[in-house]
């Protein structure tokens, strides 16, 4: 059988997971906190035909000769630029300007996110919209429930006025900056858990603003980061592509059967 069609196999096979990436990337074009992906290749292994020979007295050198075999993927990358800030006015909405993650806990399992639409439940702890804990310097973040109002800092302290009109202060958001945030996995729902090439998130988190890390912005929320712009154009390469790889396939099959017809 024909290389040229195995390689237009795997040409095709390569740009549906490219699609399949830029149809989640628009999708998301609203989710707060998103952050996009992108499709990587790379060339598959190639057949030597002839390998390289070396200069010799009488005569020169010569190169090698080699057959493709295709290309395959070689990454899926999340994009982890900054998305722009989105101003609500809302004091428990809270966007990260920089680098660094919110931790959210589920009384078991601590997992980061870029989504900052927190709100109170019925005992006064911050949580996200999936009741998930928000996490400060001392665990979980409470506001008494006779509290007046609150405010939310860009160095994470969060206060509150007590019902005696008293300026009290509840805790300090705590954000993580990992070694290597490409490296974390996406779990749905906003959220990343850390994974062997992420970086441990204990190595640094602490205060906003210090060590690298962002700061908070109350009263906004980070928008996806996708570019539409981008991603159409993304697509419409990916949908030329596909269709070259599919003609690969045709012309090898007329090929083949021209093949077939000379014996008659």
């Amino acid at each position: 059988m024909l290389r040229s069609m195995y390689s237009g196999i795997n040409g095709m096979k390569n740009f549906q997971v490219k699609l399949d990436v830029i149809g989640n990337n628009i999708a998301n074009v609203n989710t707060h906190g998103f952050k996009k992906g992108r499709v990587m290749f790379k060339d598959m292994v190639s057949q030597s035909i002839a390998g390289a020979s070396a200069t010799t007295e009488n005569r020169g050198g010569t190169n090698p000769r080699q057959v493709g075999l295709g290309s395959q993927l070689a990454a899926i990358d999340t994009v982890h630029t900054q998305g722009s800030l989105q101003t609500t006015g809302r004091t428990l909405d809270l966007a990260i300007s920089g680098d660094g993650f919110f931790q959210v806990n589920d009384g078991e399992t601590t997992f980061y996110t870029r989504a900052g639409n927190f709100s109170l439940d019925q005992e006064g702890n911050i949580v996200n919209s999936d009741g998930l804990y928000l996490q400060g310097e001392g665990g979980q973040i409470n506001i008494p429930v006779d509290a007046q109002s609150i405010s939310i800092g860009a160095d994470g302290v969060v206060s509150y006025i007590d019902a005696a009109g008293d300026l009290q202060t509840a805790d300090t958001i705590s954000l993580v900056k990992f070694a290597n945030p490409d490296g974390l996995e996406k779990t749905g729902e906003n959220l990343y858990k850390e994974t062997n090439n992420s970086g441990a998130p204990d190595d640094n988190v602490g205060v906003p603003g210090e060590e690298g890390r962002g700061t908070i912005v109350p009263g906004t929320l980070e928008m996806s980061n996708v570019d539409l712009s981008e991603e159409f154009s993304e697509m419409i390469v990916a949908q030329r592509g596909f269709q070259a790889n599919t003609r690969i396939i045709t012309t090898s099959d007329e090929i083949l059967q021209e093949l077939m017809s000379l014996k008659r």
